[in-house]
């Protein structure tokens, strides 16, 4: 919760505007972390605590730490900047001396990590390394009588592509305490979570404490389970609304981009000083090992997790205590981005208060009422915030314990329960909008938490049936449609008798007369009709294409020109040599397939697309048949065969017949010359005189 009897760290105090970036440009890591503005800003701290379920016990504030097991030190994959070292305990020892190189040889030494003293324990988180390197260590125990023999050398690599990168230093509450390699351990493990989830290129200085006082010395709070303190910065509305939209990486930050008001609802926006750098901003860490902050300050931010509490650091957790992790991913949270504006006597809004809801359209920034947290302008409740003043208001919603969901960012935290953040997660989905990129391939629109189903209603306008969140939403003229599951036929507002079935379902489609069953089927369809989709993501990238009939997973998922197909089977509609291609059959898994050669038949296809079979000799291997007996030929087989000859040999005669009218007229032109040609020889002849003999 917020704590405004803090004259530093439980409010805003805003370490004057003389507090510029001018003095504060000695981060080291500015040139490396694509800072893009250097206007100044105001600079404050923030502190933030998580409490125990209400019905817990809670210690007292001048409570002392728990004696607790020593726990084993289970798996700890590496990070960018660290690894952790482990050793077997040698019977006897005091202490180890730990070496840590980058040469297998020790021909020269890590920074600090020579002879280093880590006390009585079995491992040591090696930090502020370099990512992608080859680091080998090596321990050598001691007794009051001096050091014994090297153990083996130990090689281990830090996690080599460029991202996030969180910089754990722990104080002298987790160095010396007995248990200080399962703490540095478990704080690794959360580290690591972050720095898969997100490859901004900053780095973020967070210092651990295991203690049960806060930073200033001060005991904490009745029923605090952990603690953060953190840097903040006061940044124009405007200059931060830009950079936020600037960084938009994935559909979610695209949706929760076009959900940001038009109009400023603050003077300023007040991010922590790694969410700043994170957008571009120039927001240095400034905070000193007492939680007070200003130029110089070494850190982001402060973790204090409770050594009065009755926390485990290694999962399964038990019914009786609290998981470290998911408080110390709490606090990270805290530290990185999270938080409100209430609580606080600050009007400047937070990041986070940026998507705070009360229904679609409607924005709730006050501690009345309900808020919820939402990325497209409220029309999906993601989460609830907390109201309640016992608990921190940029948290979620808290139930009873044992909670249905143990999210890692709850107001409340129950013992015997764990979560982690994750790219789905709320506490991901937050990060992510809020300016943090991440790693992976993002998401959709996140599935609201489950909610109790309502009872079906009666009826429905215009003949149409709907259930399932959102479902048939838009709908405004069309009728006869049928839409069961999360946002089925979601855009639909004048298409008719269509049915969605199976989340997402049609959810673009304002098409008619389409038949889509299945997560996802029909997924990206708009105006194609007269479609037929049975199976997961059938005919998912067909967007205007239509009277199509596929049935199976993924059929027809590549058509996106083509109509008139049949697909039946895992295929995707797509020719291998022709490429899409309209009214056509594809039937799945017969090229090729062996039949039994007792039974086999040949299939034919007649001119109205029945389909019949003949009996044949199967091959019984896995190769198509070969030919067809014919003294098995049926009736109407053979009748259809002598239909196809009888048609050849018409054309045959057709072709002839032609062919003898052309040679008739011809040689009727030929006679006509040859009649032309005798006439002119009769007229060439001599004319004959007859002379009389003349007494």
């Amino acid at each position: 919760m917020q704590r405004p009897g803090f004259s530093i760290t439980g409010l805003i105090v805003f370490v004057g505007a003389a507090l510029s970036l001018a003095a504060l440009a000695v981060d080291s890591n500015a040139s490396a972390e694509n800072i893009v503005s250097r206007a100044p800003f105001s600079l404050g701290a923030r502190t933030h605590e998580t409490r125990k379920e209400r019905t817990a016990a809670v210690q007292s504030p001048n409570a002392s730490e728990i004696a607790e097991e020593i726990e084993a030190v289970s798996s700890v994959p590496p990070t960018r900047a660290s690894f952790m070292a482990k050793w077997d305990k040698v019977s006897g020892a005091n202490g180890y001396l730990l070496d840590v190189s980058t040469s297998e040889l020790f021909s020269d030494y890590v920074e600090g990590y020579h002879d280093l003293d880590v006390g009585n324990v079995s491992g040591r988180v090696v930090t502020e390394l370099r990512p992608g390197t080859t680091y080998y260590y090596r321990v050598r125990p001691y007794t009051a009588n001096g050091p014994g023999s090297y153990s083996e050398v130990t090689s281990a690599t830090t996690v080599p592509t460029t991202g996030l990168t969180i910089h754990a230093t722990f104080d002298s509450s987790i160095i010396g305490n007995p248990n200080a390699a399962a703490i540095e351990a478990m704080i690794n493990r959360a580290i690591a979570i972050y720095e898969s989830l997100f490859n901004d290129p900053i780095t973020i200085e967070i210092l651990y404490r295991y203690s049960t006082t806060a930073p200033d010395g001060s005991p904490l709070g009745q029923g605090t389970l952990s603690r953060s303190d953190y840097t903040v910065y006061m940044v124009s509305w405007g200059t931060f609304i830009d950079v936020l939209r600037a960084d938009a990486t994935t559909g979610n930050d695209n949706l929760a981009n076009a959900s940001l008001p038009a109009n400023p609802l603050s003077t300023n926006i007040t991010p922590g000083s790694a969410n700043g750098r994170a957008l571009g901003l120039n927001t240095p860490p400034a905070m000193f090992a007492d939680g007070t902050v200003g130029d110089g300050g070494p850190y982001d931010g402060i973790v204090t997790i409770n050594s009065a509490s009755a926390f485990q650091f290694t999962r399964p957790i038990s019914s009786d205590s609290y998981d470290a992790q998911r408080a110390t991913e709490h606090e990270i949270d805290e530290v990185i981005g999270f938080g409100s504006r209430l609580g606080t006597n600050s009007n400047d809004l937070r990041p986070q208060d940026l998507f705070s809801w009360s229904s679609a359209g409607v924005r709730n920034i006050t501690s009345s009422g309900t808020r919820y947290f939402s990325i497209n302008g409220g029309v999906t409740n993601i989460v609830n915030f907390n109201q309640d003043s016992d608990g921190d208001f940029g948290d979620w919603l808290s139930a009873a314990c044992p909670q249905a969901h143990p999210y890692v960012q709850n107001a409340f935290i129950c013992p015997g329960q764990y979560s982690d953040v994750a790219a789905t997660s709320p506490e991901g989905i937050n990060l992510d909008v809020i300016g943090y990129n991440l790693s992976g391939t993002p998401t959709p629109t996140p599935t609201p938490i489950p909610t109790p189903t309502p009872p079906l209603d009666v009826c429905y306008p215009n003949f149409t049936t709907a259930e399932g969140c959102d479902a048939l939403n838009s709908l405004t003229t069309g009728a006869g449609n049928t839409a069961l599951g999360w946002r089925s036929l979601f855009f639909d507002t004048t298409g008719s008798f269509n049915t969605g079935v199976g989340g997402g379902a049609l959810v673009l489609s304002n098409g008619s007369s389409n038949t889509a069953v299945g997560a996802a089927a029909l997924l990206l369809n708009t105006t194609g009709n007269n479609n037929t989709a049975i199976g997961n993501l059938a005919l998912q990238s067909s967007v205007t294409t239509s009277d199509h009939v596929c049935i199976g997973g993924q059929a027809g998922s590549g058509l996106t020109t083509a109509d008139n197909n049949i697909i039946i089977g895992h295929h995707s509609g797509v020719h291998s040599v022709f490429g899409q291609e309209s009214d056509r059959c594809f039937i799945d898994n017969i090229h090729g397939a062996p039949v039994s050669a007792a039974t086999a038949m040949t299939v034919m296809v007649d001119s109205d697309g029945r389909l019949g079979t003949v009996a044949m000799d199967g091959p019984g291997g896995s190769s198509s048949p070969k030919g067809i007996r014919p003294q098995a030929i049926p009736d109407a087989a053979k009748q259809a065969m002598l239909n196809r000859n009888i048609q050849n040999l018409q054309a045959t005669v057709t072709q002839q017949q032609k062919r003898i009218e052309t040679l008739t007229a011809r040689l009727k032109e030929q006679a006509a010359q040859i009649q032309e040609v005798n006439a002119q020889i009769e007229m060439s002849k001599p004319t004959v005189k007859v002379i009389a003999d003349q007494p």
